[in-house]
């Protein structure tokens, strides 16, 4: 019976073991920036000029990928994806919570191209589907595995593996290290970033996903189907005055996720973190300029940047709402609430249908 128990306590020694975060072992501990193009990672990197998405723009590499991570500070065990492009305060700021960073160079341009209302109801959320997880989901779209999001992030960790050993970047794959352990990523996007996050997401399981001014695509009902990552997971940031916002874009991405059941629309300049553990944040923090001006301020306000407002120490006014995006416990949830009135679900009936331009 005790060499049962020992066995057994044994193994649970090991299985924590093995998930917990590895720690650096850096002589010269610092923040690290890497750059790599997604074609010396991969030479077998393509080219898809139909949809704009190229391994080079006017002569110059546009398949610029970037890694970021802080050996200085004590690693979570947990890996951001950015599904956008680099954006060097997001690095800078989700590396000083201990997370390690990647941005990864896929198909994002052929929205302008591809943005109909056809009858299929899926018509954008397949294309996403197809260029974050490689699957063949559009008929409006080929891109191979490879290319999209998921074979490049996979590629580029492997790669980091090898090049960068002190970022110890091997406790991101799986056993034999030919796939990225998707449990240990979060993934994230502000507006085009944030929707196909949520449907990447939808998908594939994953750590956290976050929502900064999204989800988007209001014609569509992908967003109420079945989802590979529990809902608890999914945090959305919005400013009022966006026009995603007033639009009913995404309080009607949030309803149809089903978030509401983890708590009332929380106003972040009103209450304090963990702002009821709730999913769903807003500001109506105070924007200058005409209507128009404001709703594109608005649009950028909720995501880290260099121009986000800061007090007079120099910390930035959402420190505290951005924290409780990337590091809350998920498990902790607020209080399920019923869905707001007054949202409008049905946004297909205003939305005149658009020809497919030719590929």
């Amino acid at each position: 019976m005790r060499s049962a128990l020992a066995f057994l306590f044994l193994g649970l020694v090991a299985s924590f073991a093995a998930e917990a975060p590895l720690k650096f072992n850096d002589p010269k501990p610092q923040a690290y920036h890497l750059t790599m193009r997604a074609s010396e990672v991969d030479p077998k990197a393509k080219s898809y000029p139909e949809i704009d998405f190229n391994l080079e723009s006017k002569g110059k590499p546009a398949d610029i990928e970037t890694a970021d991570v802080d050996t200085r500070v004590a690693p979570r065990g947990q890996l951001v994806v950015w599904l956008m492009g680099h954006n060097p305060v997001i690095a800078e700021k989700v590396n000083g919570y201990g997370y390690h960073h990647i941005s990864v160079y896929y198909a994002r341009g052929w929205f302008g191209k591809l943005n109909t209302v056809p009858d299929d109801t899926q018509h954008l959320g397949n294309i996403r589907l197809e260029a974050t997880a490689g699957v063949d989901a559009s008929k409006s779209v080929e891109i191979a595995e490879a290319d999209s999001a998921k074979g490049r992030a996979t590629r580029l960790v492997q790669r980091l593996v090898k090049q960068h050993p002190q970022g110890r970047w091997e406790q991101f794959l799986t056993a034999g290290g030919k796939e990225l352990d998707w449990t240990k990523v979060i993934v994230g996007g502000s507006s085009h970033g944030a929707t196909s996050s949520a449907r990447f997401a939808m998908h594939q399981k994953v750590a956290r996903v976050i929502m900064f001014c999204g989800p988007r695509d209001n014609t569509e009902d992908w967003q109420a189907g079945p989802s590979a990552t529990p809902k608890n997971r999914f945090f959305g940031y919005t400013h009022v005055l966006d026009s995603g916002w007033t639009g009913d874009h995404y309080q009607r991405s949030w309803l149809m996720l089903g978030l509401n059941q983890f708590g009332p629309i929380v106003n972040t300049e009103k209450e304090k973190a963990p702002f009821g553990n709730s999913r769903r944040l807003i500001t109506d923090a105070a924007l200058k300029g005409t209507d128009k001006e404001q709703a594109a301020r608005g649009h950028g306000y909720v995501t880290p940047s260099k121009g986000s407002p800061k007090d007079a120490e120099g910390r930035p006014l959402q420190e505290d709402v951005w924290k409780y995006l990337f590091t809350s416990d998920v498990e902790k949830v607020g209080a399920a609430v019923p869905a707001e009135a007054g949202v409008k679900m049905d946004q297909r009936t205003d939305a005149k249908p658009k020809p497919a331009k030719k590929k």
